[in-house]
């Protein structure tokens, strides 16, 4: 084996977790990056760790089509960085990515290239590539961001890859302070613009009337009704849901790209929290997505109610496990919280 270090990153993990420990969201309008500092900083990290120079880091994330877009053209940019896109699906989801990241930390040991594989992801589909490379002679060392009340020491990392890893390290609180910055901030008058915007999208719906403001052409919709199962979901979640906050749980989110749950059997008890919870996380979205929205997407998103678009809700899915855990984020209660949380903020804020 050459005796070098190769970094892995899954961004859509790394991203999510240092944008939820900077703004509270893993929406990705609630805070910029700054990718220099935190690519050096990784590295660094690394170095530290193995005394070793660093082959390369491979940077995973997907796009529309895998066609590289002025970020990734930035990340790519940056000296010792190969970028390897997966597509995103007509739901949003990335496809690929997991697939890309496994082959070639494989490769890489096979090749004999670096003696030493850091990783950073909490996805348990790498968990049979990594012990791979391990058979090939590799050491494989997990990297993530610091969580100390955690069993496991990092946040949203799953148990299975944790155990199948060689050890763990951590990237510096300062490092995520440094790269991670909190975008938007809820203010009276962005509310009040927003709202203008919220009307004007209502009036524009009616025969004949232009919108000089959006040079984008809204489709023609009918203004829908509230159907009876929304109707039937915001009485059940009022009914259920307690006026005194309920505390934080300890249950973490074991990341995945795919639908599946983390496997935890525990109790189902304190639903009525979890939902509470819930319900905080989709007023929470709401207000980052309205702080940050432009006038064309509010007007689109108003349009096709009740349906969300799929990027919104998969925002609304990780903020909630987050919270409350993955298996009690799959709850159909729990979810319908969610999201009528997140419309009846949004009614409010418009």
């Amino acid at each position: 084996m050459m005796p070098q270090s190769a970094v892995f990153v899954d961004a859509s993990f790394l991203l999510a977790v240092g944008g939820h420990r900077a703004s509270g969201t893993t929406l990705r309008a609630a805070f910029t990056v700054n990718y220099e500092a935190l690519i050096a900083g990784i590295l660094r990290t690394a170095k530290e760790s193995s005394g070793l120079e660093n082959l390369r880091i491979y940077w995973y994330d997907a796009s529309k089509d895998a066609i590289f877009t002025d970020q990734h053209k930035r990340i790519g940019l940056i000296p010792g960085v190969k970028v390897r896109l997966g597509r995103i699906s007509f739901n949003g989801e990335q496809k690929g990515v997991d697939l890309k990241l496994g082959l070639d930390l494989v490769g890489i040991a096979r090749n004999r290239a670096a003696s030493v594989a850091f990783l950073f992801s909490g996805d348990d589909d790498l968990a049979e590539a990594v012990e791979e490379a391990q058979d090939l002679g590799m050491k494989v060392v997990l990297m993530g961001v610091e969580k100390a009340d955690h069993r496991l020491g990092v946040a949203s990392v799953a148990e299975h890859l944790a155990l199948r890893v060689d050890s763990i390290i951590t990237l510096p609180e300062d490092q995520i302070k440094h790269a991670f910055v909190k975008a938007v901030s809820w203010d009276t008058g962005h509310a009040t613009q927003t709202s203008t915007m919220a009307n004007t999208s209502q009036e524009s719906k009616e025969p004949g009337s232009v919108n000089d403001a959006d040079s984008i052409v809204p489709k023609p919709v009918v203004p829908k009704a509230p159907t009876p199962a929304l109707l039937g979901a915001r009485q059940k979640t009022s009914a259920l849901a307690p006026t005194s906050s309920a505390a934080t749980s300890d249950y973490q989110l074991v990341y995945s790209s795919t639908h599946q749950t983390s496997g935890f059997t525990g109790d189902d008890g304190g639903d009525a929290g979890s939902i509470d919870l819930a319900a905080e996380v989709g007023r929470s979205v709401a207000q980052n997505w309205h702080a940050s929205t432009t006038q064309a997407e509010l007007k689109e998103l108003l349009s096709d109610r009740p349906l969300l678009p799929a990027e919104i809700d998969r925002v609304l899915l990780k903020d909630c496990a987050q919270q409350i855990g993955e298996w009690k984020t799959d709850l159909q209660e729990v979810r319908r919280a969610l999201r009528v949380a997140f419309w009846d903020q949004l009614d409010q804020l418009t």
